[in-house]
């Protein structure tokens, strides 16, 4: 059975009952998994990830999730806002929206949300950023990403927010301007680039122009000062000539990355890739530009963390460091790991001296750095919202 037939489970069972073999894997157009509630038995555990949505419209050449996930469709706000102030219940401290194309979420549901205020201009496009443009019909109505994005953020202010994956048309200015805004929304955004040849990138179908990546990353960087990008990128895409893959190392070069993802490209079946293009870059090219790629992010990944050095940070406590028992790891606000060692200070909360446990927000005078993880020592244990 497909992800998607959850609902004819009984009836899937009662005919198998008589001896005889059944298959449901269609998708729905429909299905969003709303009414599911998922249940945690992890002890201690402090952060949660929350589906917001599921399928994807883009069709991206190489990419083969509209065909096994189906269309986009997005779970009713009210849903997704009680699953999340049930975590809050349970003293989650991070939450993390997920989404094959988080960032395009519109709830078309109904026409009205109890508390929530939709303009009268409800019936427009959802704009894209400048210079992008889609496959599919823009969507008009219902309520976007930056509305939902605002009323999570606001059902507990101790709890950090951070949404993936996305996709860089999606980022209109109310979203950028809600990032900046909010203390508990991470200033850490994931743009997926997947190469920096803008005839690369219309063959991937990706809907943008070198030029207009590099304008939307300039503009981010205007409206958020203080934000950490990362990125994906793929090695060897059908016909990327040597100059070409260039041109993407030179688009790492100008953004300058926190940290990025590399894959070497890998054919499947049943994408326009597979129906239209040839794979004719071969394995050991794809294999030097993957080590390139890699080379030239950490090298990036080491200057921005370098950076950090004698900066004060507010960090989510983890747990205690898998390579000392000595010492504590957190996550910085960009979702940089930092260890320090496991000392009692004092405790902004209630004026006393203590050790910092799981799901404490600490502040860390931050004092080494490699291109992974930064290193400091822990100077108070904090609130969320006092730290800003």
């Amino acid at each position: 059975m497909g992800p998607d037939s959850y609902r004819d489970l009984p009836r899937l069972l009662a005919i198998t009952q008589s001896g005889d073999r059944v298959v449901n894997v269609l998708l729905s157009q429909e299905e969003t998994y709303a009414d599911i509630m998922p249940v945690s038995l992890m002890p201690n555990k402090i952060s949660a990830f929350v589906s917001i949505m599921r399928g994807c419209d883009n069709m991206c050449s190489y990419c083969i999730v509209p065909f096994t996930r189906g269309r986009e469709r997005s779970r009713p706000i009210s849903s997704i806002l009680e699953e999340i102030r049930a975590l809050s219940d349970q003293g989650i401290k991070e939450i993390t929206l997920l989404g094959q194309n988080v960032n395009s979420y519109c709830d078309q549901s109904q026409s009205s949300h109890a508390g929530i205020q939709i303009q009268s201009s409800d019936d427009k496009e959802i704009p894209l950023a400048k210079g992008f443009k889609t496959l599919y019909k823009p969507k008009k109505g219902g309520l976007r990403f930056s509305v939902l994005l605002d009323e999570v953020s606001k059902i507990n202010p101790e709890i950090r927010v951070r949404f993936t994956s996305p996709h860089p048309k999606d980022f209109p200015d109310e979203v950028l301007s809600l990032i900046n805004d909010r203390h508990n929304i991470c200033n850490q955004l994931h743009m997926p680039a997947q190469a920096g040849n803008s005839r690369v990138l219309e063959v991937m179908r990706r809907g943008y122009s070198r030029e207009a990546y590099l304008e939307l990353v300039e503009h981010i960087r205007d409206v958020i000062p203080n934000v950490a990008l990362s990125s994906d990128f793929i090695a060897g895409f059908c016909s990327e000539t040597e100059e070409e893959f260039q041109d993407t190392l030179s688009l790492m070069e100008a953004v300058r990355y926190h940290y990025c993802y590399v894959f070497p490209y890998s054919l499947r079946e049943k994408t326009p890739a597979h129906r239209d293009l040839q794979d004719d870059v071969s394995d050991e090219q794809k294999a030097d530009r993957l080590v390139r790629l890699a080379e030239t992010f950490r090298r990036h990944a080491l200057e921005r963390n370098l950076q950090q050095v004698g900066v004060r940070q507010v960090v989510l406590v983890e747990g205690v460091s898998k390579r000392s028992h000595q010492h504590l790891a957190a996550r910085n606000d960009f979702n940089t790991k930092v260890i320090f060692p496991d000392v009692a200070v004092p405790d902004l909360r209630n004026g006393t001296t203590s050790f910092a446990r799981p799901g404490d927000y600490v502040e860390v005078m931050v004092s080494g750095a490699s291109s992974q993880v930064l290193h400091g020592h822990a100077l108070t244990i904090t609130s969320l919202s006092a730290s800003h």
